[in-house]
């Protein structure tokens, strides 16, 4: 009996060693750091949903999209976030890097131009004559020459200075610029914890201002998702779960987040993940269609919008930068 149970241990031990053996390693690289509205990953991650679909996910944080494509390009990184934008234009200059878009993060980008009413900006056209604070890998920078030709802004009279991202808000604040490019939620929140009142900040969402973009994807480098294709469905599969979950409960999904930043404040990393859900993650088109998606046609007008102020080498086609076969089914990612 005693050898009988020894060797059923055994078996259960080379069972239980096999399944870890099996599981798929993937390392993903963020596109910024640990902030609100990351909660889907970081809950997907934490509650064990891409261990449960055989995967063994580790999570880093970046710079900014241009820092995350060249990552998972290069296969430093097997999956990825960043501004889909930005990979369009990426694969324009890299045609041979087949890096492409996989899960639509941010249905409506968060891009924003923010200023003061103190400061004299309260429309686009008051930019004219100011001084606008825009760190160069910013993608809410990287679309301002469309954002100034869709609202008749005479660039000339726009003088740009790059600043780095953590002088970002603080330079607003102190008004040695008048106004910043950035991500809607986060420069906000941060304008707010720098000491400026809330009625005196100005909010120019660029989708609401001309632009009909997408904004964040997961990435994937092509030649992991070709050799591992039902692992990258699993990891999509396990993230849908952290998706419906956060927008169902952001309270409890945004403890996930400060699990991952220590010096992240619950009460202001909850606010930045309500206005990301509510601006840029649930909109109509999300709620008809589901997480991850994206409308090609619409996909190929935004890419016409970029040509309006980018001059393509080789422009990519829609197919050639979203490839939605590893979605889940859409009955599986509509929002409960």
């Amino acid at each position: 009996m005693i050898r009988f149970r020894t060797l059923a241990f055994v078996a259960a031990t080379l069972v239980a060693a096999g399944a870890a053996q099996a599981q798929t390693k993937i390392a993903f690289a963020n596109d910024w750091k640990w902030e609100g509205p990351a909660a889907p990953f970081l809950l997907a991650l934490d509650k064990g949903y891409f261990e449960e679909a055989g995967l063994d996910v580790t999570m880093d944080t970046g710079k900014g999209s241009l820092d995350a494509i060249p990552r998972v390009a290069a296969g430093t990184y097997q999956m990825g976030a960043a501004d889909i934008n930005t990979l369009i234009k990426f694969r324009d200059q890299n045609p041979d890097l087949d890096v492409k878009a996989i899960f639509m993060i941010y249905n409506q980008p968060p891009f924003a131009v923010v200023g003061r009413k103190s400061l004299g900006i309260e429309t686009p056209k008051d930019l004219e004559g100011k001084i606008l604070g825009a760190p160069a890998p910013d993608g809410a920078y990287a679309q301002w020459k469309a954002f100034t030709k869709a609202n008749g802004i005479d660039a000339s009279k726009v003088t740009i200075e790059n600043v780095g991202f953590p002088v970002r808000e603080p330079m607003l604040a102190q008004g040695k610029v008048d106004a910043i490019t950035g991500f809607s939620f986060s420069s906000y929140i941060n304008l707010k914890a720098n000491g400026v009142p809330e009625d005196d900040i100005t909010v120019l969402l660029m989708t609401e201002n001309g632009l009909d973009l997408y904004g964040n994807v997961v990435l994937v480098n092509p030649a992991f998702a070709e050799e591992n294709p039902e692992a990258v469905k699993a990891f999509l599969a396990a993230l849908v779960k952290g998706f419906k979950e956060t927008v169902a409960d952001p309270a409890a999904a945004v403890k996930y987040v400060t699990a991952h930043n220590d010096v992240a404040r619950e009460e202001v990393e909850l606010e930045r993940l309500e206005m990301a859900i509510a601006d840029n993650i649930l909109t109509d088109e999300v709620k008809a269609n589901g997480f991850g998606a994206v409308d090609m046609e619409r996909l190929t007008k935004s890419m016409d919008q970029i040509a309006d102020t980018y001059d393509f080498q080789s422009r990519p086609t829609a197919e050639a930068i979203f490839d939605p076969s590893f979605l889940p089914p859409a009955e599986e990612r509509m929002p409960d």
